[in-house]
């Protein structure tokens, strides 16, 4: 790694305080994350990504923990601005006590990071933090390019890859959220005043008070939010009369949760034998994915994929996505995936733990899936499983530890259940096929006066079965 400062600033520099002070030299460097850019060896080929790609430099100030830290942050936006569909150039990190309120990096360095993008031929500075609307004018006035932040980003990519009515329209409310505090005139465009029934410029009885065209903009944008979050609500009303009905016949429900690309739509795949969408991209899951399996004693259960979490995930984005999230909040035992293969794990779970938080769900029990053992160190896999008490070890892709996830599954779930022995007449083959389908049947046989039946039902289920349940000389009543 090379630091865009001084040649005679040497190696210490980068190392943490011990007072926890930054000197003046420390908190103005920049410096260069080495291995970030995507960009092709390739001539032809890079011409033609040019044509459809962004080419991009991020940019992230550093104002906490360990450069590590700051640089796993900074290749995690890379990823998030590959999947967006951009080019990386380059990566550069600044030390500093805090954002400058100005231009997010300070006004030097707002130069040496134009003289960057210009020497490169970026067209887009993506900055590691959520940039007020002064910062992103300033910062945009310094590099002559367009500036967006990890929000607006975080937010193209949902917008990409929401597919559901749902998801639609939570991913615009989200944006709309995010865009009207940061409508900005460029020129006069925005900043013009018309009269009730003119331009402002008409002539005589055309001039007066108006409004200008960004407080229309702002009215359209507060209007199209009312109208999305009634629409969200009515769609959210499905959803909820299917938790209801789970409630009521006392299926359990497991909701998978994590950090994006953990693995969790593959989990859920290996789990249930579903074929719900697998992507090796950052969040491919948006539209949450309900299916049904049971544990191996044959206890039925509904098993839900949601939406992945990330450092930092905008508010505007948990705000949209809460009646989604609800089926986290609502589960009976949440899942939750993380990558054991990742660089740092521990980061992943606290920010997941975080927005389970955030939803009402930290109360909810919870077991930990180290996954992806199979491209995982052993030692950082069982330092990690020791570290997390309720945990098990997997690989999704290869099936390694399913089986042991399975029975830890049975072992947590919650068992609303009652034990019945029942001589069910043939006539009645509708009720024993709902007892193999709601309960899990421990014996069947067949004797002259129907099916005899042991089983753990639900409790609703036992009570219409209580009729023909066999007495204690052997006869049903």
């Amino acid at each position: 790694m090379t630091a865009l400062s001084d040649d005679h600033a040497d190696r210490d520099l980068w190392e943490e305080p011990e007072d926890g002070q930054l000197d003046l030299e420390e908190r103005h460097a920049l410096r260069r994350v080495a291995g970030l850019s995507t960009e092709l060896e390739d001539i032809s080929e890079v011409e033609y990504r040019a044509l459809r790609l962004e080419r991009v430099v991020l940019m992230g100030v550093w104002t906490d923990g360990t450069l590590a830290t700051a640089e796993n942050s900074l290749r995690e936006l890379s990823l998030l601005a590959e999947t967006a569909g951009s080019l990386v150039l380059d990566a550069l990190v600044q030390r500093r006590g805090r954002p400058d309120a100005s231009t997010y990096v300070g006004a030097g360095k707002a130069r040496e990071l134009a003289e960057i993008v210009a020497a490169h031929g970026a067209d887009t500075v993506i900055c590691d933090g959520e940039l007020t609307p002064g910062q992103l004018r300033s910062l945009e006035g310094a590099v002559k390019v367009k500036v967006v932040d990890r929000t607006a980003l975080i937010l193209d990519i949902f917008a990409q890859h929401a597919r559901s009515k749902e998801g639609k329209a939570q991913v615009e409310l989200a944006q709309l959220q995010y865009l009207l505090p940061r409508l900005r005139g460029w020129g006069e465009s925005l900043s013009r005043q018309a009269g009730g029934r003119a331009g402002g410029n008409g002539g005589i009885g055309t001039r007066g008070p108006g409004e200008t065209k960004i407080e229309t903009d702002r009215r359209r944008i507060r209007a199209r939010i009312s109208k999305l979050r009634r629409e969200i609500a009515d769609m959210s009303v499905g959803r909820e009369v299917q938790r209801g009905q789970r409630r009521r016949h006392a299926v359990p429900s497991v909701a998978i949760a994590g950090y994006t690309n953990a693995g969790k739509s593959t989990l859920l795949n290996r789990l249930t034998g579903a074929q719900v969408l697998v992507d090796d991209s950052l969040f491919a899951t948006l539209d949450p994915a309900v299916r049904k399996t049971r544990t191996p004693s044959g206890l039925p259960y509904t098993l839900t994929d949601t939406v992945g979490f990330v450092r930092h995930l905008p508010h505007q984005l948990v705000d949209a996505f809460r009646s989604t999230l609800e089926e986290v909040a609502d589960a009976d035992l949440v899942l939750h995936v993380v990558d054991g293969s990742d660089a740092d794990p521990a980061s992943q779970l606290a920010a997941v733990r975080e927005v389970l938080g955030e939803i009402g769900a930290a109360d909810v029990p919870e077991l930990v899936v180290i996954n992806k053992a199979d491209a995982a160190d052993r030692i950082e896999l069982e330092g990690l499983r020791l570290a997390e008490r309720q945990s098990v070890i997997v690989s999704a892709q290869t099936g390694d530890g399913v089986e042991d996830l399975r029975a830890a599954i049975e072992r947590l779930l919650p068992r609303s259940q009652r034990e019945v022995t029942v001589v069910i007449p043939y006539s009645r083959g509708d009720l024993v096929s709902r007892v193999h389908e709601q309960g899990e049947v421990l014996s069947v046989g067949h004797g002259s006066d129907g099916t005899e039946l042991t089983a753990r039902v639900p409790l609703w289920l036992a009570a219409e079965l209580d009729r023909f349940a066999i007495t204690p000389s052997g006869s049903a009543l």
